[in-house]
């Protein structure tokens, strides 16, 4: 599944970490630039060298302005550590004693039941079985049934448990330039790309069409999120992996089974790489456009009064704890048609991207934006090592 779901049950609040979200989501694209290992949240050398004489809040308002992409701005402030005032505490003490507990209590069962009902589905059937990775996207009658339509109503009903009661969905109809003529309406695409905003997105698709993700091989490790990964047809990949296909290699292989192969499950990607506050659109990968073949644009927004469902600045456990204690969520959802690359976006995968990135920025109302991962670590970085210092003055 996407690293969003293991940041849920990993050892320290988190299954993953956010920038691979699909990662478990992103994109697994070609970017050119060698991977920053660092922790999201830990001080690091790059924020010691960014520090100056400015005061903390002259120097905050600076990194906002240079990280916006990531900056959050709801009730709780960066990181979630803000300051609230008498009345929010209120909120959040009646939540900590009434929707929490029920929460926690429904949400941990459906996870159960959904793997009790994917464990029997997959007894006695033989896994796809390569380079030590084993799936069942391949699986087909009763069993591929039983485990889509009850993975996705499990998956609104979870949604329906985090308090998003509603969703708000469109669907945008336009003609696109001769160039991007739908050959055939009926065809199925086998791709879905959506901004990312949090690991709520994951439920989300999960409810409304069941694809497949890209996650960490890890991740078919972990207790009950295992084998439901596995029931996805979850891509995984290791970044230390000799392999000579990459992460690249392996999406394009399976992009292309889905188009030979119906039965398979269509694979959602994430091409930004990681999450933003939701009014940004970062530089797309190109992974989920090397197979040259369409692409079904989602837009997903969080509108909020007081908590931002949008995962940057704050860690897994603050802001799923947060979460619950809300008492309504939102989210809309914008569904685009089918954007069938031209013969020139088939040889250019870079401008098969930033076309779809420009079209969901314009129909989004989405601001575009050229940073990327490496500024979000630093701009994290940043912020706990403001924390820090605030913490031994205090």
């Amino acid at each position: 599944m996407s690293s969003e779901l293991k940041d849920l049950v990993g050892s320290n609040g988190s299954l993953d970490s956010q920038e691979e979200s699909p990662h478990v989501g992103g994109g697994g694209g070609s970017s050119g630039k060698a991977k920053d290992e660092r922790p999201l949240l830990k001080p690091g050398s790059a924020a010691s060298e960014a520090a100056n004489a400015a005061t903390p809040s002259e120097r905050l308002e600076e990194l906002e302005k240079k990280y916006a992409p990531y900056v959050r701005k709801d009730a709780y402030g960066t990181m979630g550590r803000g300051e609230l005032p008498p009345a929010e505490w209120v909120l959040l003490g009646i939540a900590l004693v009434t929707l929490v507990p029920i929460r926690l209590v429904v949400g941990i069962f459906l996870v159960v039941l959904y793997y009790l009902i994917c464990r029997l589905c997959t007894l006695f059937y033989a896994p796809n079985r390569e380079d030590g990775k084993e799936d069942y996207a391949h699986m087909v009658g009763w069993r591929r049934v039983v485990v889509v339509r009850t993975g996705r109503f499990l998956s609104r009903i979870m949604l329906f448990v985090l308090g998003f009661y509603w969703i708000r969905e469109s669907h945008r109809s336009f003609s696109f330039e001769d160039e991007h003529e739908q050959p055939d309406e009926s065809e199925r695409p086998e791709v879905i790309v959506s901004n990312h905003i949090s690991y709520v997105d994951i439920l989300y698709q999960m409810s409304s069409c069941f694809p497949s993700f890209v996650a960490k091989r890890s991740v078919a490790r972990l207790p009950l999120i295992g084998i439901i990964s596995k029931c996805l047809g979850c891509v995984y990949v290791q970044r230390e992996s000799k392999s000579s296909k990459g992460v690249s290699g392996i999406l394009t292989e399976r992009i292309k089974e889905a188009h030979q192969n119906k039965l398979y499950p269509m694979m959602m990607l994430f091409p930004e790489g990681t999450t933003t506050n939701g009014n940004y659109l970062l530089p797309f990968k190109t992974g989920a456009f090397l197979a040259k073949a369409p692409v079904l644009p989602v837009i997903l927004k969080y509108p909020y009064n007081r908590f931002s469902p949008a995962w940057d600045t704050i860690s897994g456990v603050r802001h799923v704890f947060l979460l619950l204690c809300q008492f309504v969520n939102h989210l809309e959802v914008i569904h685009l048609p089918v954007y069938y690359p031209s013969e020139q976006e088939m040889e250019d995968p870079k401008l098969y991207a930033n076309n779809v990135r420009k079209l969901m920025a314009t129909e989004g109302n989405l601001i575009l934006s050229d940073i990327g991962l490496a500024e979000k670590r630093i701009y994290h970085a940043a912020l706990n090592e403001m924390d820090v210092v605030h913490a031994i003055m205090l």
